[in-house]
């Protein structure tokens, strides 16, 4: 039986163990979206990790979603990131950078313009903004001709990755961002070519990993996806199909994985790995959901077929993660009021577990 602690080839990665860090947003960036010394401790603090996903990091000033988040489109923040990288492979790890485009999850006040969205929808809830949080506003449709940018802009970012020292990227396909919104019947109403049917709404998501691949090369591109999330008010029809429909166009570009959150159910995820013919990587718990990914949920995924497995908020308070779960010791839980309230508590202050004498 594959074990959470067998190694494993991920493009030209050797991982030393199945457990992944997934992508989260934690608002510690320095103004100009820059990375800091705090942030090298926080990654190089959980290099033990087979994989270490970054934070969204945003490819352009108009995908920034959040205030305090970091970016990858000035030579200024590659520049920042790269003490980040080193400290991680300084301690032994491997890291690749989220690329995360907000789309019509964003605000004015956050980046200085009306947010841009396949359709002039809004999002569902409260953004935050440098003043606090505010309903969601109505997102610019993007122009027919305007769509290509935004999807390139995803390659760009992968380069400015890769030159910042990341050994990879991974798109933020999911949870109601950009690449989300092209694939949502409801927040994407357009009727060219990246609306309306299943061929359509996959097309954007499709471009941005061409785009990508053709940046860094697909042994070092991932994606994540979550079929049939709600985050942010999106509404997807035909889950199966559209999945299924993208997942085959993605197997052409040879990808390193593909990273999919357990939003929809075992059958239509089953049927997901079943046409995936590369790598999977399966949060296997619903984000941000009452419970935490923990060891049976992740033996549980690994016999299902999934070769890596992500954890997502046990790894904040627990940097010693993977030693734990190896030792069965016990999971300390988290801070949640420290989750985006900035500084270092709840962010470097964990410690790895302390042994009794």
């Amino acid at each position: 039986m594959t074990s959470l602690f067998d190694s494993y080839r991920l493009g030209d990665l050797t991982l030393p163990n199945r457990v992944v860090m997934a992508p989260m947003t934690r608002v510690r960036a320095a103004a100009g979206g820059l990375a800091t010394p705090s942030m090298a401790t926080h990654y190089a603090q959980r290099a033990t990790a087979g994989l270490i996903v970054s934070e969204g990091v945003q490819p352009s000033l108009i995908g920034q979603s959040n205030p305090g988040t970091p970016g990858l489109y000035t030579e200024a923040q590659v520049a920042a990131w790269r003490p980040v990288t080193a400290a991680v492979h300084a301690n032994g790890g491997r890291i690749v950078a989220q690329i995360m485009h907000g789309g019509r999850v964003s605000h004015v006040e956050t980046i200085g313009t009306q947010p841009v969205g396949p359709s002039a929808v809004p999002a569902v809830g409260d953004v935050f903004t440098p003043s606090g949080r505010q309903p969601a506003p109505l997102p610019r449709a993007l122009d027919t001709a305007e769509v290509p940018e935004h999807a390139l802009s995803y390659g760009a970012a992968a380069r400015r990755a890769i030159d910042a020292g990341f050994d990879g990227v991974e798109l933020h396909g999911a949870n109601g961002y950009l690449i989300s919104q092209f694939l949502a019947s409801n927040a994407n109403l357009r009727t060219d070519r990246y609306g309306g049917s299943v061929q359509n709404r996959i097309r954007f998501a499709v471009e941005a990993t061409a785009a990508t691949v053709d940046a860094v090369g697909g042994a070092r591109t991932g994606i994540r996806l979550s079929p049939g999330a709600t985050f942010w008010g999106v509404e997807e029809t035909g889950i199966a199909d559209l999945y299924a429909a993208l997942l085959d166009e993605l197997a052409r570009l040879d990808l390193a994985y593909i990273h999919l959150e357990a939003t929809t159910d075992d059958e239509v995820l089953l049927g997901l790995r079943r046409r995936w013919p590369g790598t999977l990587i399966m949060n296997p718990v619903y984000p941000m959901g009452p419970k935490q990914v923990g060891r049976d949920d992740a033996d549980r995924w690994l016999e299902l077929g999934a070769d890596l497995i992500s954890f997502g908020r046990a790894f904040i308070a627990n940097p010693d993660l993977v030693e734990r779960l190896r030792s069965a010791l016990p999971i300390a839980p988290v801070d949640e009021s420290t989750y985006y309230e900035g500084g270092n508590t709840g962010y470097v202050t964990y410690s790895a577990y302390q042994h009794s004498a």
